[in-house]
């Protein structure tokens, strides 16, 4: 068991801790780390854990071996550099950082002190997506044409204007930090990397200061084409499609991917009868956190290259040029 700190213990902290308490996790938690500690009393005790103020409090116990981060946005890249220099593997919430020069500095740090460096794409590892690039490897699809997503939910339609994940600073396109960069990041992994991007954000109601509207158009290196939608005030709704000349393949959902539920894939193809079947659930935060365990130990590379990790904030950082240009901007990684 690889002895882990918890930085952040919200609604999402606690959620991945929750993960690291079931049956045969690789990860043991022994340290919670938060400056709301004095608070949080009944969060210790629930979780078995001593929780203190300070990072550096984790970063100078011997004992523990990987930090993960559910941390404010802001924060990560100086907290992923500083857990590298102090030897700790790390496991960031996404976004990994707030720019693609940020990015870069937290993996070239990680890889300098030799340190593995995970981040919180959860959906990549949904079996409906590894059914999905199978097809898409194999050529079932025929030429790819053109991909479609939406990820949308009310979880967070009512939070505090206050709260910083409604701040301008830590979630310049609220819908995009919080649902469709699971998506960016989806899309490269499926079909390479992004080669421009064209934005929308805008506001509608809710307590979202900076936006809770997201749409994206964009094209790949390929020449292929892509769209997704991400909207915080509506009913849950999370559908992935795929089309190709021969075939077209569809990942329907309406639960979110951190919740139980069935996620239905249907494949049509031209001059046969559509074939849809239930994928049951998997705990797609559990299956990222023991693919980085197995990092750290040694079983299997992090599936995450760095390369895709850079190159998804490099998107980020267009898209949110682009809604405030209101031009398409190519992404730069380098």
């Amino acid at each position: 068991m690889i002895k882990s700190a918890i930085a952040g213990l919200g609604w999402w902290g606690q959620h991945i801790a929750g993960c690291l308490r079931q049956d045969g996790a690789k990860l043991e938690l022994v340290r919670g780390v938060d400056p709301r500690f004095a608070e949080l009393g009944e969060i210790s005790e629930k979780f078995g854990i001593p929780i203190t103020a300070k990072l550096d409090d984790a970063l100078e116990d011997s004992s523990i071996e990987a930090v993960i981060l559910a941390t404010p946005h802001s924060v990560h890249e100086d907290q992923i550099v500083a857990c590298a220099e102090a030897g700790k593997h790390v496991f960031a919430e996404k976004p990994l950082t707030l720019s693609a020069a940020g990015a870069k500095r937290a993996i070239d740090a990680c890889e300098a002190a030799g340190v593995v460096l995970a981040v919180d794409h959860e959906r990549r590892f949904e079996p409906a997506f590894a059914e999905v690039k199978q097809l898409i490897d194999g050529g079932d699809l025929g030429t790819l044409m053109h991909l479609e997503a939406n990820f949308s939910h009310d979880i967070l339609a009512n939070v505090d204007p206050n709260d910083w994940r409604a701040s301008a600073a830590e979630s310049p396109i609220p819908a995009l930090s919080a649902m469709s960069i699971h998506l960016t990041d989806a899309y490269q992994y499926l079909c390479g990397p992004i080669a421009e991007v064209f934005a929308y954000a805008t506001k509608r109601i809710g307590n979202w200061g900076t936006g809770d509207v997201f749409t994206l158009q964009l094209m790949f290196e390929s020449g292929l084409t892509g769209s997704m939608s991400s909207i915080l005030v509506t009913p849950m709704y999370v559908r992935f499609q795929a089309f190709g000349s021969e075939a077209w393949v569809e990942a329907r959902s309406d639960t979110h991917p951190g919740a139980p539920g069935i996620t239905k894939l249907t494949l049509s193809r031209t001059g046969q009868e559509r074939v849809v079947k239930d994928l049951a659930y998997i705990d797609t935060v559990r299956v990222n956190l023991d693919a980085f365990a197995d990092a750290v130990t040694g079983v299997a590379p992090y599936p995450i290259t760095n390369a895709e990790k850079l190159g998804n904030i490099a998107v980020v950082d267009a898209i949110i040029e682009s809604v405030r240009t209101g031009q398409p901007v190519k992404p730069v990684s380098s």
